[in-house]
């Protein structure tokens, strides 16, 4: 593969992957809840299973939207924010799941956080693919100005 693509994308795909260990983790986790209360494949049952169930279930929910804004921010915009944003994410994501194991009130600061970030790549998105068609209706590239204003924001993401 070409160094320049590569160079391109490697930071989205370093996070990919270690959202693919994360989920790799959470699932992990069910599983070991799931013997310690000796069925398999059922749901049901304590209380603790449930909560980290239902904890793994909703991040598992909101996965392919994660990777789609992840990856379209990262192509269309630009890969350091993008990837920025996405570890961030990874973070917020495993706050919400060890929050949402004990008690569920401590998981809502990981859930608004995530949806900001979220957000932020949606933006980011929207920019990327308005960039394109303004380049191709009015020839006027504002890519530079979107990377500006995208790595300038980015750091205001770590404000609770």
């Amino acid at each position: 593969m070409d160094q320049d693509i590569v160079g391109h994308i490697v930071l989205l795909v370093i996070v990919t992957l270690l959202s693919v260990v994360q989920n790799a983790f959470f699932a992990r986790k069910v599983e070991d809840e799931n013997k310690k209360i000796g069925r398999t494949g059922q749901r049901g049952g304590p209380s603790a299973f449930e909560r980290v169930y239902n904890a793994n279930q909703n991040c598992r929910d909101a996965y392919p939207m994660f990777l789609a804004m992840l990856w379209c921010a990262g192509l269309l915009c630009s890969q350091a924010p993008a990837a920025f944003a996405g570890l961030m994410y990874l973070y917020v994501r495993q706050k919400y799941f060890v929050g949402y194991m004990g008690e569920r009130s401590q998981s809502i600061p990981g859930y608004m956080l995530g949806k900001r970030l979220i957000s932020f790549l949606f933006l980011m998105c929207v920019a990327g693919v308005l960039n394109y068609y303004l380049t191709i209706i009015f020839g006027s590239d504002f890519q530079m100005y979107i990377k500006t204003i995208s790595n300038t924001i980015s750091p205001l993401l770590l404000i609770p």
